[in-house]
């Protein structure tokens, strides 16, 4: 079978608005904003990332508490066997 592929981006421009993903697809037209358009997908990415350091700072905070409370415990336990 020869034919062009689609990508997964596509679909989702297609879904989203079918006259979109005609005229960049098929007519091969650039969209008129292609600067904010690149601005916007720029702010998305540095937004993700801020959402992954958020994630991974919210486990460091949880895996140190979960070690102060086992230590607390420890002293705890080594303090009433004196």
């Amino acid at each position: 079978m020869t034919g062009k592929r689609v990508t997964a981006s596509q679909v989702g421009q297609y879904a989203f608005c079918a006259r979109a993903w005609w005229l960049a697809v098929v007519e091969k037209r650039e969209p008129a904003h292609q600067a904010r358009l690149d601005a916007g997908q720029i702010a998305h990415e540095r937004h993700g990332w801020a959402v992954t350091l958020a994630r991974a700072g919210r486990r460091l905070a949880l895996l140190l508490v979960v070690a102060a409370a086992l230590a607390l415990a420890a002293w705890a336990v080594l303090g009433l066997f004196r």
